[in-house]
C-alpha cells in the first residue's frame, strides 16, 4: 500500500470504476472522486494519534495510548466515558466498514449501490432483519444501564462524524458518492443481526423436505442421520444428565406438508465456524490455565475485528471488538478470558401458511383464522424510484416466500420462525464478561445471551476452565425443525425453550481440557433433541486427540495447533481408495499424479501437491456420488462429507453410486477411477494455464476488500496452508479471522493476530500490515497495560476531553 497514489491513478480510474460500473450498475462522478482538495488524495495521510481532542458528553478525560500495532489502549474513569470513547476511536479507524455492514443488514444497499442490490435488499427485509433489530432494542431498553452505554457509544461515533469535512470522509464514501449518517442504537442492533444471520441464518428444512419427498424416509435417514458413529462431542460423553427434570416436548400425531420448494434465500457460508479450547493448570507447562480462540469467517479488508484495550478503575479488558458494538467480544481481563465458536444449532424453522383468501389478511391456525400484520418495506434505490414490498407477518414470523417473492401461490406462503427475531440483550453478555472476575460471573453473563447460539469457552486466574453451549434454544420434539411444518397446527409451534441452566456445559472436566470446533455438542444421552445440523466432524477430533496425546502443553503447542494442517478427512478416505481403485488403465500422466498423491503425508502444507490433487479429486467424486441431486429448480442439500465417505467405504454398491446419465451400473470402486481421471484432466489443464499446482498456488488464498470489486485494496496469493475441515481452516477467502492465546497468569499474558490491520484506510501503513505474519503463523504480543502510565510499548498518546 506504499504507492497508493500511483496505484489509484492506474488501477482505480481504469479498473475500479469499470468494476463498480459492471458489478453495481452505477459509479460516482470521477471528477469529484479525483478532486485534489476533497477527493481520494486526502485519504493518504498518517493517523492522527497525538494531542488533545474534544468530544461531546465526556464526564472526565480519557487517555488513549497507541502501541506500535496501532492498537488503542483506552483508560477512562467510568463506563459511560469508556464506551463513548470506544465509539469515537472505533469510528476514527473503521467508520465506513461499521456503517456499510449495517446497510447490508438492514437491506439498504440499493441506496448506495443501485438497483443491482435490490434482490439482496428484499431478501434481508423478508428475512426480518430490521424487525429482529427492533425486537432486540425493545429488550435492551428494559435495562437502563445497557441502554445508556449504547447511547454513549453512538454519541461517541457521532462526535467523530460531526468533526469530518467531506474531504475527510473514508475513501469508500467517495468511491460510492455518499456520506455517513448519524449512528444510532439501531445501527448497533443491526450489526449484531448481521452477525446473527452470518452464524445462525442457515437451515435445511426446505431442502430436507424435498429430499424426504424424493427418496422416502428410510433412505433419508441413511443419508442424514442425527448422529455420526465417531462423534467426539463438545461436552464429554460420560457427562451425567440425570439432574435435568424438564419434560421433553412430545411428538404430535400429525402429517407434515411435503411441498416441493423451488429455491431458497441466500445462506451463510457453511464454513462459518471456529475453534476454541482451554487447558487446566494441571495440563499447562506453567500451572496456569491457557485459553485459545480462532473464529473462522470471511477474510475481508477492513477486517471484521478491531483490537482494543478498554480500562476503567474497576476492570481492565483487552481483545477483539466488532466495530459498531460495545466491549470486547473475544478476549480477556485481569481475571478471566473467553472466546466463542458457532454452536451450529437449528434455530430457524419454516412453516407453510394457508391464507383465507387473496387479501392475505388472515391465515389458518387451529380451527380458526388469525390476523396477519403487514410490514411495509420501502427500499430506496439510487437513481430510481423506491421499491415498496409488503411483507406479511404471522405469529411464527415473516412470510418470506409468497406470491410476490420466490414462490408460493395466492393462498399460500412460507413463514420463518427464527431465534434472531427474539429480542435479546446480547450486548449485556459481553459487557458483563468484560468485567467478570470468576466462573459465577461468566455464567451469569451468559444468561442474557439469545442468538446466535455460541460455544463460550472460559478460563480464569482462579484455575477454572469451562465451556457452555449458550443461546435461547427451543425445546423441540424429536424431528421438529428438520422439515417444513404445518403453520396451521398449534402443536407444530415451538412449545417452550430449554431452561438456560440445562444448556449443555462442563466445568473443570476430568480430562483437563475443554474444546469446541463446531461439532455435535452432546451425544445421544442428552435428553433434549439435538439433530445433526451441519456439525463439523474432523477438526474437533484432531484437536481432542492432540490434547489427549501428552500430559502438559505450552504456548508453542497452542501455536502449532492453531496452524495445524493435518487433513484427517483425506487420511480416512484415501488409504481405502488406494486399496480399492483399479489404477491399471491410468495414462502415464495420470499415473504420475496418482503416485504423487500416494506419497502425500496428508498435511495441507503450501509446497505440497497432494492437497491440490485431493481437493479437486474429492470435489469430482462427491458430485458423482450425488448426481441424483442435480434437479433443476428444486432446493436440495447433498449429504454431509462424513456420511458420504462412510457410504463410499461401507455401501460401495448402493444405488446412489450409480451415475444417472450412464447405461452402466457403477459402484464406488468405479467412481474412484472416473473421478480421478476427471481430476487429473482438470489439474493438467490448470497446470498448462497457471504453472505449478502446489497447494499455495492452487488454493491461492486472498483477503478481499468488502466491496469485492476493489482489487487494489485487497491482498492476493497469500502463502498459507490449511483448508476446509482442517484446524488451520484457511480456504481461498475464508478462515481464521482472529487467533488469540491467553495464559491466565497474574496479570494474563496474551498473543494475537488477524489477517488485516487496525486502520480501515487503504492509504495507511496499518491497513494490512498484520497479513504477512498471520499467513506465516506468527503472533504479536498483546501489550496488556496495567495503568494509564506511559510505557515503552506506547508510541503515541491522545487525550479525549469534553467540549
Amino acid at each position: 500500500m506504499k504507492y497508493l497514489k500511483f496505484t489509484l491513478s492506474l488501477l482505480l480510474t481504469a479498473s475500479v470504476f469499470y468494476g463498480l460500473n459492471n458489478k453495481f450498475g452505477s459509479i460516482p462522478p470521477i471528477g469529484k472522486f479525483l478532486n485534489p482538495y476533497t477527493g481520494v488524495w486526502q485519504n493518504e495521510t498518517n493517523e492522527s494519534i497525538t494531542g488533545t481532542v474534544s468530544i461531546d458528553g465526556l464526564k472526565d478525560k480519557v487517555t488513549v495510548h497507541y502501541d506500535a500495532q496501532l492498537i488503542p489502549h483506552l483508560f477512562a474513569q467510568n463506563e459511560n466515558d469508556l464506551y463513548r470513547a470506544q465509539g469515537y476511536i472505533t469510528a476514527k479507524h473503521r467508520l465506513w466498514q461499521m456503517e456499510f455492514q449495517t446497510y447490508a443488514a438492514a437491506g439498504r444497499l440499493s441506496e448506495i449501490i443501485g438497483e443491482a442490490a435490490l434482490n439482496l435488499d428484499r431478501q434481508q427485509r423478508r428475512r426480518g432483519m430490521g424487525f429482529g433489530a427492533e425486537q432486540a432494542i425493545a429488550k435492551i431498553k428494559e435495562d437502563p444501564e445497557t441502554t445508556a452505554f449504547l447511547e454513549a457509544y453512538a454519541e461517541g461515533v457521532n462526535s467523530y462524524i460531526n468533526q469530518l469535512e467531506p474531504k475527510d470522509f473514508p475513501l469508500e464514501y467517495k468511491l460510492l458518492d455518499y456520506q455517513p449518517e448519524p449512528w444510532t442504537i439501531k445501527k448497533t442492533a443491526l450489526l449484531l443481526m448481521y452477525m446473527t444471520k452470518d452464524l445462525a441464518g442457515g437451515d435445511s428444512d426446505l431442502e430436507y423436505t424435498n429430499a424426504l419427498r424424493m427418496f422416502g424416509k428410510e433412505r433419508f435417514d441413511l443419508l442424514y442421520p442425527d448422529f455420526f458413529d465417531v462423534i467426539d462431542p463438545i461436552i464429554p460423553k460420560e457427562t451425567d444428565w440425570s439432574y435435568i427434570d424438564v419434560p421433553i416436548t412430545e411428538t404430535p400425531e400429525s402429517e407434515m406438508p411435503l411441498d416441493s420448494i423451488p429455491k431458497t434465500l441466500d445462506k451463510p457460508n457453511p464454513d462459518n465456524g471456529s475453534n476454541n479450547w482451554a487447558i487446566s493448570g494441571e495440563k499447562s507447562y506453567s500451572g496456569n490455565p491457557i485459553l485459545a480462540n480462532d473464529p473462522h469467517l470471511g477474510l475481508n479488508l477492513p477486517s471484521i475485528w478491531f483490537v482494543m484495550q478498554l480500562s476503567i478503575p474497576t476492570h481492565n479488558a483487552f481483545g477483539a471488538t466488532l466495530p459498531g458494538a460495545l466491549g470486547i467480544i473475544s478476549g480477556f481481563n485481569t481475571n478471566i478470558s473467553w472466546g466463542e465458536t458457532n454452536a451450529t444449532r437449528d434455530v430457524l424453522d419454516w412453516y407453510k401458511i394457508e391464507f383465507k383468501d387473496e387479501t392475505r389478511r388472515q391465515y389458518k391456525y387451529g380451527d380458526d383464522w388469525k390476523a396477519v400484520s403487514f410490514r411495509i418495506e420501502e427500499i430506496k434505490i439510487k437513481g430510481k424510484a423506491a421499491y415498496i414490498d409488503s411483507v406479511c407477518y404471522t405469529h411464527h414470523g415473516p412470510v418470506t416466500y409468497d406470491k410476490n417473492f420466490m414462490g408460493g401461490n395466492k393462498l399460500a406462503g412460507y413463514a420463518m420462525k427464527w431465534s434472531g427475531h427474539i429480542g435479546g440483550n446480547n450486548q449485556k453478555t459481553f459487557l458483563e464478561l468484560n468485567k467478570g472476575r470468576n466462573y459465577d460471573d461468566y455464567v451469569n453473563a451468559l444468561k442474557h445471551y439469545t442468538a446466535p447460539a455460541q460455544n463460550f469457552v472460559f478460563a480464569s486466574t482462579e484455575g477454572d476452565i469451562a465451556i457452555w453451549v449458550q443461546g435461547k434454544l427451543p425445546n423441540k420434539w424429536k424431528g421438529q425443525g428438520k422439515f417444513l411444518m404445518d403453520g396451521s397446527n398449534p402443536k407444530h409451534d415451538w412449545q417452550s425453550f430449554i431452561p438456560q441452566h440445562f444448556n449443555a456445559h462442563t466445568k473443570n472436566p476430568e480430562r483437563g481440557f475443554v474444546s469446541s470446533a463446531n461439532q455435535h455438542p452432546v451425544n445421544e444421552s442428552y435428553p433434549f433433541y439435538v439433530f445433526n445440523d451441519g456439525y463439523e466432524t474432523y477438526r474437533n477430533r484432531v484437536i481432542n486427540n492432540f490434547f489427549n496425546s501428552k500430559e502438559t502443553f505450552n504456548i508453542q503447542d497452542f501455536k502449532d495447533l492453531h496452524n495445524n494442517n493435518y487433513n484427517l478427512k483425506a487420511a480416512e478416505l484415501l488409504p481405502y481408495i488406494f486399496e480399492t481403485m483399479d489404477a491399471s488403465t491410468l495414462t502415464a500422466e495420470e499415473l504420475s499424479i496418482f503416485n504423487e498423491i500416494k506419497s502425500w503425508d496428508f498435511n495441507n502444507n503450501i509446497d505440497e501437491l497432494g492437497p491440490s490433487i485431493y481437493s479437486i479429486w474429492w470435489s469430482k467424486l462427491y458430485d458423482l456420488v450425488w448426481d441424483e441431486y442435480d434437479v433443476e429448480n428444486v432446493a436440495l442439500d447433498k449429504p454431509f462429507t462424513y456420511q458420504t465417505i462412510h457410504l463410499l467405504k461401507t455401501k460401495g454398491d448402493d444405488e446412489f453410486m450409480d451415475i444417472v446419465e450412464t447405461p452402466e451400473t457403477e459402484t464406488a470402486k468405479d467412481l474412484f477411477l472416473i473421478s480421478f481421471k476427471k481430476a487429473a484432466k482438470s489439474l493438467m489443464d490448470w497446470k498448462a494455464e497457471n504453472g505449478d499446482y502446489n497447494w499455495n498456488a492452487y488454493k491461492s488464498t486472498y483477503v478481499g476488500h468488502l466491496l469485492q470489486a476493489l482489487p487494489a485494496f485487497s491482498r492476493f496469493n497469500l502463502p498459507i496452508g490449511g483448508g476446509g475441515n482442517i484446524v488451520n481452516a484457511t480456504k481461498k477467502n475464508h478462515g481464521p479471522s482472529w487467533r488469540m492465546i491467553v495464559e491466565m497468569s497474574s496479570p494474563p499474558t496474551a498473543l494475537g493476530i488477524y489477517p488485516g490491520g487496525q486502520s480501515g484506510n487503504p492509504g495507511s501503513k496499518y491497513y494490512d500490515n498484520f497479513i504477512d505474519d498471520w499467513a506465516a503463523g506468527n503472533y504479536h504480543n498483546l501489550n496488556f497495560l496495567q495503568s494509564d502510565i506511559k510505557t515503552d510499548a506506547v508510541i503515541d498518546t491522545q487525550t479525549l476531553i469534553s467540549n
